[in-house]
């Protein structure tokens, strides 16, 4: 099962959160159906994804995404994915 916990943050303070969850195992090839998935629960816009983005997550389990990377202005600093899977 995929687990992802995303948050949005201001500075340290978590703003929201969610655990998105899928029942298959993780896809690389799926990420930014993660990502736009993850973004309309949160009623965000979906940011622009790099390919250092989705390295960060399969290597180290976790991305980040800064406000500048969004096209649209946010009202937070970063959206961060967690992979917190089996």
């Amino acid at each position: 099962m995929l687990k992802i916990w995303a948050k949005t943050t201001v500075g340290d303070k978590i703003t929201n959160d969610i655990i998105y969850r899928r029942f298959e195992k993780y896809d690389s090839g799926k990420f930014m159906e993660y990502l736009n998935e993850i973004c309309h629960d949160f009623d965000i816009p979906t940011p622009v994804v790099l390919k250092s983005h989705v390295t960060h997550f399969e290597s180290f389990n976790i991305t980040r995404f800064k406000s500048g990377d969004f096209i649209e202005s946010v009202d937070f600093d970063s959206l961060v994915l967690e992979n917190a899977g089996d």
